[in-house]
């Protein structure tokens, strides 16, 4: 499985990763339109990894910290993780779920903590939003500029109350969970899903501490 792990542009995933990191509370509960709450936030996350020399330096804890603090309450996890997993989902053990989805972030953080340092005169914008104002889901299209060509980077969310949640990213045409989503059901077609908690712990154990 580990060798088929998917890769993407490293600027790109800070954008992915990060770009839900500056959200503050207040805006979730704001009923900000999906495209007008990808502009903010990354805008804010742009500046706030410029100014944080630990992030830039791949520091494991404290992008961690950033997380846990800052992603997790707008990123619908359970659902990406759940969707990557596909159908064997529905026979894991609540205890096998926590440890899926805990492995996998620690996955998607580790593998992509060297990319933080990326970051320099990065700019996104936004594409023409193509939704009816009572959709539940909507696709958020953006283009990371900068140095070198423009990267597709785009954003599935769902409506959360008054407020929206990420569940999948795409870079350059490739969704991160269908992606994640072939590799997975090789592992757990070999070894269960089991297996593949043990593949995600040992690929995690065998990431550097710094990118």
């Amino acid at each position: 499985m580990t060798s088929h792990m998917p890769l993407f542009p490293r600027t790109a995933i800070v954008l992915t990763i990060a770009a839900t990191s500056a959200v503050l509370p207040t805006l979730h509960a704001e009923a900000l339109a999906p495209d007008t709450m990808i502009r903010q936030l990354s805008t804010d996350v742009i500046d706030s990894v410029k100014g944080d020399k630990a992030i830039q330096g791949g520091d494991i804890g404290r992008i961690n910290a950033l997380v846990d603090a800052k992603v997790m309450p707008v990123v619908d996890f359970q659902r990406m993780t759940a969707s990557a997993v596909g159908r064997y989902w529905r026979t894991a053990t609540p205890d096998q779920k926590k440890r899926l989805q805990d492995e996998f972030k620690t996955l998607l953080v580790r593998t992509y903590a060297g990319a933080l340092s990326q970051v320099r005169d990065q700019t996104v914008a936004l594409k023409p939003l193509r939704a009816a104002p009572t959709d539940t889901e909507v696709v958020v299209r953006t283009e990371i500029r900068g140095r070198g060509d423009p990267i597709q980077l785009d954003y599935r969310l769902e409506k959360d109350g008054d407020g929206w949640r990420i569940y999948d990213v795409n870079v350059l045409g490739v969704w991160l969970v269908e992606q994640y989503k072939n590799s997975f059901a090789q592992e757990i077609s070999a070894s269960g899903i089991d297996g593949l908690i043990s593949k995600l712990v040992e690929k995690n154990k065998a990431a550097p501490a710094k990118g």
